[in-house]
């Protein structure tokens, strides 16, 4: 199954619905561009809805560290959205969740990057 990605706005945020895997190759290029695209559009309120998303593997894990750095160093946040148990426990796993913005629903994510 391979990696899709949509984006869609509301409120002023950038919602980007990921589903399949983010593995090396396909996944983590599509989330790449996705995030990169956005940022040279000028968005600063990036949030990534991982609720479809049934795998992740280490090079995903770093596409999202990367993704992360590269929107906050173009002066803009990005957040994460919805994550299953499996990347909730890899993040804790690799000590990155308390890096991540993590937030539990969709409302609550666009109050936060609204406040």
């Amino acid at each position: 199954m391979s990696m899709k990605a949509s984006s869609r706005k509301v409120d002023g945020v950038a919602i980007v619905d990921l589903s399949g895997r983010i593995t090396l190759g396909e996944g983590s290029v599509v989330l790449r561009d996705t995030v990169k695209e956005l940022s040279s559009k000028g968005e600063k309120k990036i949030l990534l809805n991982l609720g479809d998303v049934t795998y992740i593997d280490s090079s995903g894990i770093g596409e999202l560290v990367s993704a992360f750095t590269s929107v906050r160093n173009a002066g803009g946040e990005l957040k994460l959205l919805n994550l299953t148990k499996k990347v909730h426990d890899l993040l804790q796993i690799t000590k990155l969740y308390t890096v991540f913005d993590v937030q539990e629903d969709e409302a609550s994510a666009i109050q936060a990057f609204n406040r």
